[in-house]
């Protein structure tokens, strides 16, 4: 499937994948800091967006199809590939069938090595949607995706991302969100030797330090860092904390390391 992008910047190139319900403009704070050094690829996952519709359910490996089809029309023989939540499961994988085209990782605010308890809780969470639509739970939603303060302070961002989830395709962000809940890479990412950057909040519940420690062990030579007293949307709610430990990151690969 042909997604929409954008491209912005000058340099190595950097795939910026976005997670559920939400656009590539989630990149925006990030590629105005980066876009200086690296080529910045941001894109809308199917059915989000700009992108089209699929047609039926898709799984994680479709998302990955998605992926390469958007690297080789733009004629990118390697990158730098980063994503949120989803989109760092869909970067892993990719760099599972991919190995050859990927430079380094960034996985944040993901998920992995869940325990049946984690497991249920994000599985309740889609079961809630099904039974009593997307509208009702969305305040849920938010609540774990931003802090309390930031919700208080800057409502109009929390009406904005409140609007990319409602006028995503119902099935599609159902689709996506079992995508999410039911992706388990532990039994594969010992096998991903691309360096990575792991960051992810302090007080992200689904996706917390505990889980992300564990991800840091998989990935041999990985760096991990926790953001105190952040929730699940660290890209909107605070770019300016995220950036830093990013561009140092990727500056360090692009100089050998």
């Amino acid at each position: 499937m042909r997604s929409a992008f954008s491209v912005a910047g000058d340099g190595p190139a950097l795939v910026l994948i976005h997670g559920i319900g939400a656009r590539r403009a989630t990149f925006d704070g990030m590629v105005a800091g980066l876009k200086d050094r690296f080529t910045c690829i941001t894109y809308d996952l199917r059915g989000h967006g700009l992108s089209p519709l699929p047609d039926g359910r898709f799984g994680l490996d479709d998302l990955v199809d998605d992926l390469e089809e958007l690297r080789a029309r733009l004629g990118v023989e390697r990158a730098h590939f980063a994503g949120h939540s989803l989109g760092g499961m869909i970067g892993p994988r990719y760099a599972l069938r991919y190995p050859e085209r990927v430079l380094s990782l960034g996985l944040w605010s993901t998920a992995a090595f869940r325990t049946e308890d984690d497991s249920a809780k994000v599985r309740a969470v889609v079961a809630a949607m099904r039974e009593r639509g997307i509208g009702p739970v969305l305040d849920t939603l938010t609540a774990r995706w931003f802090t309390d303060e930031f919700c208080a302070a800057r409502p109009e961002v929390i009406d904005w991302r409140k609007t990319q989830v409602t006028e995503t395709d119902a099935e599609v962000f159902l689709n996506v969100f079992d995508i999410y809940a039911t992706t388990e890479m532990a039994p594969w990412l010992h096998e991903v030797k691309a360096p990575a950057q792991i960051i992810t909040g302090e007080l992200d519940g689904g996706c917390n330090p505990r889980l992300n420690r564990a991800i840091h062990a998989a990935l041999p030579g990985s760096e991990l860092v926790i953001l105190d007293g952040l929730k699940h949307a660290i890209l909107i709610e605070a770019t300016d904390r995220v950036l830093p430990d990013v561009r140092r990151f990727l500056l360090a690969q692009a100089a050998g390391g």
